[in-house]
């Protein structure tokens, strides 16, 4: 059987070294521009068709290979028949006598589709009775992505946000108007940069009674003023005093889950890092991370006469060298 070749890379109009971003980007962009729901123009259902398929190919790493392997030695159009070696897997249904057979995709993907990949493929038609193909065409919708920034206090703690999404909506009289949602989300507690969270259903219409697809939110954590991620480790600078650092001392520190006491040791250095262990990011999977105060040793600007005496004697006194 002989079907005509689709060239999925012109359909996006990406090129075969397109990144998946870059795949990605190019079918949300065709995929708004022709959505049946949106464009009424002759053709582009099948346009938005056509478009779902390169994608669902090309969005797939296995797939993709699998039709990479075709190279660049078919032409859109060209009549293609599978190369020696790939497997064609047809679904012969019915019982003996039986001899008529029609191809039936289930209307989702072409013949090309079909033979490379599988599916439904051909069916035999019932005895005694008259069998078509099911053109009936249901596509569930693409995801959505957006980021969603927040607060480090709200990544540590969890929250519940709402957020307004744009979309579209179709009138009674057939007129697609933006539309704008108002969106509850809940914040899980410990999240990190770069996680998502999943929305259900949230994400662009189905077309034909297809399940919509789902709305992704990639979180950002805005800069703290105080605390520094890595990981699921907080860092903070932790400023004491000279004689702190020499003598030792106990003192308050405070963090985003309450206020712990650490002991400077005697003889602390500036850029020494004193461990809280557990007291970094929660994490809902399994112990939650560090956080570390960086010493910072300052002294004051201005000295009074009896401060300025003290120094005075202890640099008679003492024989300390940092440079040495």
């Amino acid at each position: 059987m002989a079907v005509k070749f689709r060239d999925y890379y012109e359909i996006l109009g990406v090129s075969r070294t397109a990144s998946q971003d870059e795949i990605q980007r190019a079918y949300r962009k065709l995929a708004r521009k022709y959505h049946p729901d949106v464009n009424k123009d002759p053709g582009a259902e099948e346009k938005f068709k056509e478009i779902n398929e390169a994608y669902e190919v090309l969005k797939d790493p296995e797939k993709r290979a699998k039709y990479d392997q075709l190279g660049s030695h078919w032409r859109a159009g060209q009549d293609f028949r599978p190369p020696p070696g790939w497997d064609v897997h047809f679904d012969f249904g019915g019982g003996p006598g039986q001899q008529e057979f029609f191809w039936s995709g289930g209307g989702d993907f072409s013949d090309f589709f079909e033979m490379l990949f599988g599916g439904r493929g051909f069916q035999r038609a019932r005895a005694g009775g008259r069998t078509r193909p099911d053109t009936a065409w249901r596509q569930p919708g693409a995801d959505r992505h957006a980021t969603l920034r927040i607060s480090l206090e709200d990544a540590f703690h969890g929250a519940t946000k709402t957020i307004s999404v744009q979309g579209m909506s179709t009138a009674v009289d057939g007129t697609v108007r933006p539309d704008v949602k108002n969106l509850e989300v809940k914040i899980p507690r410990g999240v990190l940069p770069g996680q998502k969270i999943r929305l259900a259903g949230q994400g662009f219409e189905g077309v034909g009674g297809g399940s919509p697809g789902d709305l992704y939110l990639e979180v950002e954590i805005e800069p703290h003023p105080v605390y520094r991620l890595e990981g699921r480790d907080l860092y903070m600078d932790l400023p004491v005093s000279p004689w702190e650092a020499a003598l030792g001392a106990e003192i308050p520190v405070k963090t985003l889950g309450g206020t712990f006491t650490v002991k400077i040791p005697s003889g602390a250095q500036s850029g020494q890092k004193l461990r809280l262990r557990g007291k970094g990011m929660p994490n809902p999977k399994g112990g939650a991370g560090d956080l570390y105060a960086v010493l910072k040793i300052l002294v004051p600007k201005r000295l009074s006469r009896e401060e300025k005496a003290l120094f005075e004697k202890l640099k008679e006194v003492s024989d300390f060298d940092p440079r040495a």
